[in-house]
This record gives structure tokens, sequence and C-alpha cells, in this order.
């Protein structure tokens, strides 16, 4: 049994761990959303590649207040890289819309074509141009079309995972098609495989050339000549899939682009 003065323990005062400023770029104001994440070493500036939207990480809630002057260094970096932010393109009747390297007018459905079902999605070949149906009333347009190509991507990446897995004597343990930003694809060490939806905007080629990386990923989880030898053994266009995905991938992001994030101030 110990003997000894009860201590009064201090009152630990909560510092918010995100929020909310505004800094000067140029001629525009921009938001920023300030954040703490223990693990940062360091302050980190991103700005989301699809929405624009800019963020500060700080070390700690205390370091807050210095993240935006952080961020305020790094102006013209910034500047830049808002400046590659794709123009969204609103999605309706007559609205282009990519589907496997080729752009499509969206245009509504026939009342006599016999695939004017409710909800229905579907390429017209008999139009003279490339043309996508719908079917339903304008407002419901965008979402009809983004389940479209949502499905469309999941039936097309599902058919080369397959194709591939077999060439390759691999099995993965999950495939999941999402709407990512900072990869086109990926393999985790639990053999999981995640792709964007985007790719069935891309030409078929690209598609193809990421769907091998990844899948020869389940055999060699690095970029060594011996998993580089896999991806070729499934593709023969790995440089051309490359070259397009730098130069043309961020307008994939013009269709159907993901909303801005947004927080209540602090």
């Amino acid at each position: 049994m110990a003997i000894g003065w009860p201590i009064k323990k201090k009152k630990r005062i909560a510092r918010a761990t995100t929020r909310q400023a505004l800094l000067e770029i140029g001629e525009r104001t921009v938001e920023v959303n300030l954040r703490a994440n223990p693990r940062a070493r360091r302050y980190i500036v991103k700005v989301d590649p699809t929405t624009g939207d800019v963020s500060v990480t700080a070390p700690s809630a205390r370091s807050l207040s210095d993240a935006l002057d952080f961020a305020k260094k790094e102006r013209d970096w910034i500047a830049e890289m808002l400046a590659n932010v794709p123009t969204p393109v609103e999605i309706g009747f007559g609205s282009p819309i990519l589907y496997r390297g080729v752009q499509h007018i969206l245009l509504p459905a026939e009342p006599e074509d016999g695939k004017a079902r409710r909800g229905a999605v579907w390429l017209d070949d008999t139009a003279a141009h490339s043309t996508i149906r719908v079917t339903g009333q304008p407002a419901h347009v965008p979402r009809r079309v983004r389940d479209w190509l949502k499905a469309e991507a999941r039936r097309h990446i599902g058919e080369r995972v397959v194709q591939y897995a077999t060439e390759l004597d691999v099995q993965p343990k999950r495939v999941s098609v999402r709407d990512t930003t900072s990869r086109w694809g990926s393999c985790s060490s639990h053999n999981y495989l995640s792709f964007s939806w985007r790719l069935i905007m891309a030409p078929p080629h690209v598609l193809d050339y990421v769907v091998a990386h990844e899948v020869a990923h389940l055999r060699e989880l690095n970029h060594g000549p011996i998993f580089w030898s896999h991806v070729e053994e499934l593709v023969p266009h790995t440089k051309r899939s490359q070259i397009w995905l730098e130069e043309h991938g961020s307008a994939l992001y013009r269709y159907a682009p993901r909303a801005r994030k947004t927080q209540a101030p602090l």
C-alpha cells in the first residue's frame, strides 16, 4: 500500500486538427485545407489533379498556424498545378464523352428504339457518328452515364485480369474498380488489385497495359527486369501506352469530375 498526496491532473486543451484558410494566388483566391498529421515529418502541400483542391499537411495541430505561411512560399508551384487541372465537361444530351479512346456524343434514345428501356445506356452502332444513347430525363443523364461507364470498366478490366492472370499463372484475391486520383492501378502485398474506372475512356491498349502492369505485380512486387519481362510478355505496346497516359491521362478527369471536398470552417 502506498501513501501520497492526490495529484490534480491538468485538463488537456483539445486542439483542432483541421482548419480552412484563404490564399491569394495572382488574381484569384484559393481555399486551402490545413490539417495535422502526427506521422508527417514536414509540411506537405498537395493539389488534387482532378478537382484543384489545395491542402497543406502539418506535423502537429500546434504547427497548423504556420502551415499557411508555408503554402504562401509555394504560391508559384500551386499556381502551376492549378493551371493543369482539366476543365470539367458537363455531362448531358449533346455533350462529348470519351469511350475506349473515341469521342462520342450523348443523345437521347429514340422512342421507337427497342433498347430504350428505363435507365438504359448503350452504343448506337446505327448512327452516322460515334453516339451513346441515354434514356430518361436530362436530369438523370449524368448519373446514368457514370454508372454505365463504371460497369463497362468493371467488365473490360475483369476480362483482362482473368486473361493475364491465367497467362502468368497467378490469382488476385480481390479486384476493385474505383475513382482513384493518384494511380491508374495498384497491387497490394495481399494480392489486392485496384483500378481507376476512367481507364474505360482511354484507348483499349492503355487499359490493357495498366491491367497487365498490375497483374505482373502478382509475380514480382517491384519494377525490376523480371517484372518488366512479364509485362512485355502480356502486352507488346508498353511504351506507347505509357506515353499516352503521360500526355492525355489528365484529360480523363474532365468527364464526370469528382465533387470538390467541402468542410465546415472551424
